[in-house]
């Protein structure tokens, strides 16, 4: 059985379903499948996504649709939806009923996946590490002025004179990030683990 895991890019593809494999399957009886399905951006995954999270959840082995967005970016947010945390619980509330799927779950990274890279410095190159903010020690608190990835790359550019690429060095930072550091950390991660593993446990897994 298996999730289907939609992502709006290229990093997330490639470096999230295995990272969050690593944390599901040694608490499971047997290990979760996680097939991502990339979208070209944040508006084209909500503009799709009731129309193909209908589609796969027709297959009854797909235990449930997850979308994934970075908190960062997308301009769905009405008005009053100024904070992260208004922001995080209107965006879930409105793409849950946008679906209208009992089986399709929401959630947000804060404010990008790259916060939970941020859970463990120690895998950041010296001379990046050295110049982390304060507040990088709460990943989800990289904020929307200075987002996660946004940070790396003027870190990596200070130190290396070479910007971060997000795709090919997400992917080894991925790799070797132990999610359960990062589950500790990040709070929205946390979150979205805990409903994953609560629905595998439900499917029979």
């Amino acid at each position: 059985m298996k999730f289907i895991l939609f992502v709006e890019g290229k990093t997330e593809q490639k470096s999230i379903p295995a990272f969050l494999k690593r944390w599901l399957d040694p608490q499971l009886k047997q290990p979760v499948g996680i097939k991502p399905v990339k979208f070209e951006g944040w508006a084209e995954l909500v503009k799709d996504a009731p129309v193909k999270a209908g589609m796969y959840l027709a297959n009854p082995d797909v235990i449930a649709v997850i979308s994934l967005l970075d908190l960062y970016g997308p301009t769905i947010y009405p008005g009053h939806a100024v904070s992260a945390e208004d922001r995080i619980t209107w965006g879930r509330q409105h793409m849950e009923k946008l679906v209208g799927q009992n089986r399709f779950r929401h959630f947000f990274a804060v404010h990008e996946v790259e916060a939970w890279v941020l859970s463990d410095a120690s895998l950041l190159p010296p001379p990046v590490r050295k110049g982390l903010p304060a507040g990088a020690k709460q990943p989800e608190t990289v904020n929307f002025d200075t987002p996660p990835a946004v940070l790396l790359d003027r870190l990596y550019t200070q130190a290396t004179g070479r910007g971060y690429k997000k795709v090919a060095y997400g992917k080894d930072l991925f790799g070797k990030l132990d999610p359960g550091v990062a589950y500790a950390k990040c709070p929205q991660l946390k979150a979205l683990l805990d409903e994953m593993l609560a629905l595998a446990k439900g499917a029979g897994l």
